[in-house]
């Protein structure tokens, strides 16, 4: 038996944020077993807790989808922190945990919204061509003209953007089907509780996928909007409106330029699991 917890990210209360679930002990596990396990949670992400190889981590994740291995996601890279510091991981370095992935080391610490994660660099970044962006346009249900401007803001997953007018553009998409890994972002009325609304969609199964709040998407997304311009930090986006859900992205940016994505996260599920 394998402690195991599940925790809910990006929301103050239980049952209202993403869940992640986290194995704390995955040392031993084979990929294919780490695979199978979480093709059975069918939750957006599982995580396994390994001893670190990088002496400067603390710990070495790995994150898998239902159906494919990840090299970083957010929303996972907080959850699975929280749940180690819960279970009475103690980081080498006072007030941040170092995670190591593939995506490289990714440091997370505290704020007064919850653990936040240093945005990695971008793999693919630039406009999203003309053809790409008609073909968004079509997955999600929108006119070519409601995209505003469209950007490749891929960290690892192989997101890809599109900005509309505003948030209740993004609301009001109807996706179809793609294969891309799509975000949706338009910011509210200024003295709203938000700055933005961001959707992210994904293909599962033959069919269009809404993830409920995305770390990793965010993160991108602040590194687009912040370096053009479009928005200032600190500021907060709103995700999951459609699915009922209340996540709550803070994003920051630190005086050396590096951005901070955080928020709070809730532990919801204690126990073991037979792997």
């Amino acid at each position: 038996m394998r402690a195991f917890t599940q925790v809910d990210v990006f929301a103050t209360a239980p049952y209202s944020g993403n869940p992640v679930a986290v194995v704390l002990d995955g040392e031993g596990l084979q990929t294919e077993q780490m695979q199978r396990f979480a093709h059975w949670t069918n939750l957006s992400e599982t995580t396994f807790v390994l001893p670190a190889r990088d002496p400067a981590a603390d710990y070495r994740l790995r994150i898998f989808t239902p159906v494919a291995e990840l090299p970083f996601a957010g929303h996972p890279t907080l959850g699975s922190a929280h749940a180690w510091l819960q279970a009475g991981g103690a980081p080498k370095r006072e007030g941040t945990v170092v995670q190591e992935c593939e995506a490289g080391l990714i440091e997370v610490r505290r704020t007064a919204e919850g653990l936040a994660f240093a945005a990695p660099a971008l793999v693919h970044s630039g406009p999203a061509e003309e053809q790409l962006v008609a073909e968004i346009a079509a997955a999600m249900g929108l006119e070519r003209s409601q995209i505003v401007a469209a950007q490749w803001v891929d960290n690892g997953p192989g997101w890809v953007a599109a900005l509309l007018a505003d948030a209740n553009a993004v609301l009001s998409a109807r996706p179809a089907i793609s294969e891309r890994m799509i975000g949706l972002v338009g910011p509210h009325p200024a003295g709203a509780d938000a700055a933005f609304e961001v959707r992210a969609f994904f293909a599962k199964d033959g069919a269009m996928v809404e993830d409920p709040v995305t770390g990793s998407l965010n993160a991108s997304l602040a590194q687009w909007l912040l370096g053009s311009g479009r928005a200032s930090a600190p500021y907060v986006v709103r995700q999951g409106t459609v699915l009922g859900r209340a996540g709550r992205v803070h994003v920051s940016q630190a005086e050396d330029g590096g951005i901070w994505v955080g928020g709070a996260t809730v532990t919801c599920i204690e126990g073991e699991v037979a792997l």
